[in-house]
């Protein structure tokens, strides 16, 4: 329970500085947060005062003492009201990611745990069977896989599986002819479109996954308590998950923290090549339309989901590693 105390109080300190310093820095940029929305009417033509007025009023142009402005910021933080999107303007920034945010927790977040579980699985297997098919066949083919960037890896299932094969989508989320909600039709729509950009994600991913755990898994086999558990007659099923696989695990357990907590930054790329609407396809969209209020959003919720993924495999380390509560 200390430890775990330990660990809450820095998430909260560093989660502090994170929330303060998303509001300071946009406060060191050039200009107030109404000049892209002028900058786009005057192309137009020249922008009165009072249309000036009327646009600083809608989007919320800070005023007051910095103080007073950092505590309004607090409340819109835990209020998540983070004012009006100006690339989706009359939106809400919370309705525009509330709707986006399910696509990439379902897509990104389901398959980045399948890409650990199974490369986790396979790099034991690999590194207990070592000299084998059963380790050379994947640590080629995850070799062979990870060298592929997200975006080429998408564009070659979209051109083939899409516009040759014609077996899958090629944009969206879901048809324009579906009503979104929990009926079966709206359901397999939406797994269907969601095949290429998983199917991306996942090959990828592996390979990292399964070469990581290989590597960590035969230094430990070569420790001297593994060798004593064998000398012992332990099953080697148990011996290669209760006493190497356990401690083994422990890098992949931090990459996983560090990939779980992207999983709400959403894969840019790979949305953005398969038109997904995720926080990725979100996240791109506001930094060409330069959309301060969902910048600042989407960059606060990708760090907080971070804090929260690196606390949650802090706590881990310490049921799976006792030496790390000392």
């Amino acid at each position: 329970m200390k430890y775990i105390l330990q660990k809450l109080v820095l998430f909260v300190l560093t989660l502090w500085a994170a929330v303060t310093l998303n509001f300071v820095l946009p406060r060191l940029m050039p200009g107030s947060p109404s000049d892209a929305a002028l900058a786009k009417l005057s192309q137009n033509g020249p922008v009165t005062d009072a249309t000036k007025k009327a646009i600083e009023a809608q989007l919320g142009v800070p005023t007051g003492s910095l103080w007073a402005q950092y505590g309004s910021y607090l409340h819109q933080v835990v209020t998540l009201d983070f004012g009006t999107s100006y690339t989706f303007y009359p939106q809400p920034v919370g309705d525009l990611v509330g709707k986006a945010l399910p696509y990439t927790l379902i897509l990104v977040g389901v398959v980045t745990i399948l890409a650990f579980v199974l490369g986790t699985l396979i790099g034991i297997a690999a590194a207990w069977k070592r000299g084998t098919w059963l380790d050379s066949l994947p640590t080629l083919s995850g070799s062979f896989m990870s060298t592929f960037p997200y975006f080429w890896t998408a564009l070659l299932l979209l051109f083939f599986l899409g516009y040759v094969l014609h077996w899958f989508p090629t944009t969206g989320a879901y048809s324009a002819t579906t009503t979104p909600g929990l009926s079966g039709a709206f359901v397999g729509d939406a797994l269907q479109h969601a095949v290429l950009p998983a199917v991306t994600i996942l090959v990828t991913s592996l390979g990292g996954w399964i070469i990581g755990m290989r590597n960590a898994m035969i230094n430990t086999l070569g420790d001297d308590y593994v060798t004593f558990a064998e000398a012992n007659g332990l099953r080697g099923r148990t011996v290669a998950i209760r006493y190497a696989a356990r401690n083994a695990i422990l890098p992949n357990l931090t990459g996983f923290g560090l990939a779980l907590g992207g999983v709400v930054g959403g894969s840019v790329l790979v949305e953005q090549v398969f038109g997904y609407p995720g926080i990725g396809y979100l996240l791109f969209n506001a930094v060409i339309g330069q959309d301060y209020p969902l910048m600042q959003a989407l960059f606060l919720m990708i760090t907080v989901s971070v804090l929260i993924a690196n606390f949650i495999v802090d706590v881990l380390y310490g049921v799976l590693d006792p030496r790390t509560r000392r």
